[in-house]
């Protein structure tokens, strides 16, 4: 019988990355830019001269390569696609013993 174990809402930390919070951040980052490029229709070349990258370095950010590129670059690629980005920082609850990160598209 096969054994079947939930996992959370974060696949890097179940696989047990240690930089698990930002590479889920980044694969959310890359998602909405990987979904606006195809709303738009554009091509990877369209969309890489937009967002001023080389077309090889967006095609590994689509296909979930993003370890090199910071969360920085992405939000800029947000920005250059037409998107406001905003940064909230609050307070975490006391029940947590330290903040998370996490993206909220509207």
């Amino acid at each position: 019988m096969t054994s079947i174990t939930q996992g959370s809402t974060n696949v890097y930390a179940d696989l047990e990355f240690p930089d698990s919070e930002q590479m889920l951040l980044k694969a959310q980052l890359a998602e909405k830019i990987s979904q606006i490029i195809q709303r738009r229709h554009l091509t990877q070349t369209e969309a890489a001269i937009i967002l001023g990258i080389p077309q090889s370095k967006l095609s590994l950010i689509l296909r979930g390569q993003f370890r090199g590129v910071s969360e920085l670059k992405m939000l800029e690629c947000l920005n250059r696609l037409g998107r406001d980005v905003q940064i909230i920082v609050k307070k975490a609850p006391r029940t947590k013993p330290h903040g998370r990160i996490s993206v909220v598209f509207a």
